[in-house]
């Protein structure tokens, strides 16, 4: 499983003209210590108010999600290996129940993609070059299982890896009193993890569900998992963070 992971991974950097990114800036094994939260520190160690809470799904497309789709086979493993998929429609539908609000941020672009510039590089390259995410397409489409309700937000214009420069997702957020941004998708190292970013910098409380996510291979969501997660938000699995909306 985790070689034909790497495998679809490498085809997809190659098409995304990719090289490998060390951390070779904090030199001789530098340490920045654990920023992850103490079950004590955590706002979200209490019960939380639905009413102010918002679960944000990121990219929960069939380009990503399902067999057939561009993406699908670079991301499989990690799905299988953490049950994601079933782990969100689980989140989902007991938030909904529960009375928070669901938010949908699909990526899409036009025929031609000329909402990109003309010489795109890295992940959206990678777009680019295999025709993903075309507006209108069954790729771009949310995937069945998580088909929006009607009382889901979709939140509109995401062409890059943010969920918040090209889209009215902080306005959304705010206008309803939003304080708690729950976050899950795709992928976890990119979409989710520039949005968390964008979020707590924002002022949000924000919670990722590491079981609701997934990467290009393990080892980068592991990696995430270990290292960036914790510093910008309260990572909890999908249980955790059902009880505290119960």
């Amino acid at each position: 499983m985790k070689k034909r992971a790497d495998s679809s991974r490498r085809d997809m950097l190659k098409a995304a003209g990719a090289v490998g990114i060390g951390l070779g800036f904090l030199g001789g094994g530098a340490t920045l210590l654990a920023a992850a939260p103490s079950k004590q520190d955590m706002k979200g160690a209490t019960p939380m108010n639905p009413k102010t809470t918002a679960v944000v799904l990121i990219e929960f497309q069939n380009d990503f999600t399902t067999p057939g789709g561009v993406f699908h086979d670079a991301v499989k493993g990690v799905m299988e290996s953490n049950n994601m998929l079933a782990n969100t429609v689980d989140v989902v539908t007991k938030s909904r129940d529960a009375g928070v609000a669901v938010m949908h941020a699909p990526i899409t672009f036009a025929d031609g993609y000329h909402e990109l510039t003309a010489h795109p590089y890295g992940i959206l390259k990678g777009v680019v070059d295999n025709k993903a995410f075309r507006k209108g397409s069954w790729g771009a489409a949310i995937v069945d299982v998580l088909k929006p309700h009607p009382e889901d937000i979709m939140i509109e214009g995401k062409r890059g890896l943010d969920a918040f420069p090209s889209t009215n997702l902080d306005f959304i957020l705010r206008s309803k009193g939003i304080e708690t941004v729950v976050l899950a998708g795709f992928l976890t190292n990119c979409c989710v993890e520039s949005t968390m970013r964008s979020a707590y910098e924002r002022g949000f409380d924000v919670i990722t569900l590491k079981d609701c996510t997934a990467a290009l291979s393990q080892e980068e969501q592991d990696m995430a998992l270990a290292h960036n997660f914790g510093m910008f938000s309260h990572p909890l699995n999908h249980d955790e963070f059902l009880k505290l909306i119960a």
